[in-house]
């Protein structure tokens, strides 16, 4: 597809037991659809890193005893 089609092709260098992994694991969707899913799925995680960062500086950071405490209760 072309880039005015909300495409841009790409050249990337990886391990040759990654390739192969991806091309096993692939299956029908193909090798491009599957990166680019991994590389969306990674850029959510960034941006989730982003967001708890920016909360860790501005209210401080968690206190674990207490997170266990509501794991506890949740447990329940």
């Amino acid at each position: 597809m072309s880039a005015a089609a909300g495409f841009k092709k790409h050249s990337v260098t990886m391990l040759v037991t990654t390739s192969e992994d991806v091309r096993a694991r692939a299956g029908s969707c193909g090798f491009s659809a599957y990166v680019a899913r991994a590389v969306a799925r990674q850029l959510e995680r960034d941006a989730l890193d982003d967001v708890l960062q920016s909360t860790e500086t501005k209210h401080g950071a968690v206190d674990e005893d207490e997170v266990a405490a509501i794991m506890a209760r949740l447990a329940r």
